[in-house]
């Protein structure tokens, strides 16, 4: 078993902008239940989901895995938001909570386009490496590990990370995308990232009431073409002059995510004064 774990993690680069931040006590479940969007009491011992923080208005903070340690760690992995900054916003709602907040600087992230050694699905694993996730999809199989050995710098592997991303509609968010977006703009039902169901947290209200009178109009569409990279907004050409219908979110290359009516038609699009085509949404990164 030793040499198949470093020959997976002979495979791992590193992922720039991801970055841990720890939640500690004894009241961390019950801090990150109610504000965090998704149900953190479902997630036992070493199992993560997606899940992300919300303002009051149901707009989208910071979109993260959280894995369980145990009954007073968490774990908050963030592959954009700046943890520093995450943390002291999230220090205003302690108040007596038994609860504490910490940039995980020790802890380095990396990445492997293999399957993981232990990991399956929400279930993490500890190796001789670092702490293990599997982030495969229906696109392939992907290893993230959590240790405190960095991995070796790729920009051509975190690009082609980064695209997997895409493809499998998990939205990276820049600061300029921050507080824009409700998780059902972003389509974060398939990614099984947050709850209607569990009780209240910020902007709780406005997610419900969007699910269950269906009032939902708008969601994440994977676009391919050379306009993509310009994060503009998408134009839809049909008899009429060309109009504004979205905007992207999102992109790697030539893909990206962005934000659509549900019901925009069979028009042609174009973004960035290019053309570009919707391309189906890959599946297997929902936990």
């Amino acid at each position: 078993m030793s040499h198949n774990l470093q020959a997976v993690a002979a495979q791992d680069f590193d992922l720039p902008y991801h970055r841990v931040l720890a939640i500690q006590g004894r009241d961390a479940l019950a801090f990150a239940q109610a504000q965090f969007m998704n149900d953190v009491n479902a997630v036992a011992d070493a199992q993560w989901q997606w899940n992300g923080w919300l303002n009051p208005k149901g707009r989208v903070i910071a979109l993260f895995a959280l894995l369980r340690r145990d009954a007073e760690t968490l774990w908050l992995l963030l592959p954009d938001a700046d943890p520093s900054a995450l943390a002291t916003q999230l220090q205003r709602y302690v108040f007596r909570s038994k609860v504490a907040l910490h940039v995980r600087d020790d802890m380095h992230v990396g990445g492997g386009f293999a399957a993981p050694v232990l990991a399956r699905g929400a279930d993490s694993a500890d190796t001789s490496d670092g702490v293990e996730l599997d982030l495969s999809g229906d696109g392939g199989p992907r290893r993230l590990r959590l240790g405190a050995l960095p991995a070796k710098p790729d920009e051509h592997e975190v690009s082609r990370w980064r695209l997997f991303d895409v493809q499998h509609g998990l939205p990276r968010l820049s600061p300029d995308q921050v507080e824009q977006w409700t998780p059902q703009q972003l389509s974060l039902q398939r990614l099984k990232a947050y709850s209607v169901k569990k009780g209240c947290y910020p902007g709780q209200e406005i997610v419900a009431r969007t699910h269950f009178l269906g009032k939902a109009k708008r969601g994440l569409v994977r676009l391919q073409g050379a306009g993509v990279g310009a994060l503009g907004e998408i134009m839809v050409i049909g008899d009429a002059d060309a109009r504004a219908v979205g905007r992207m979110v999102c992109a790697e290359g030539s893909e990206g995510l962005a934000v659509l009516p549900l019901e925009v038609g069979d028009d042609a699009f174009t973004t960035g004064d290019q053309p570009c085509t919707a391309l189906p949404m890959l599946d297997g990164l929902a936990r």
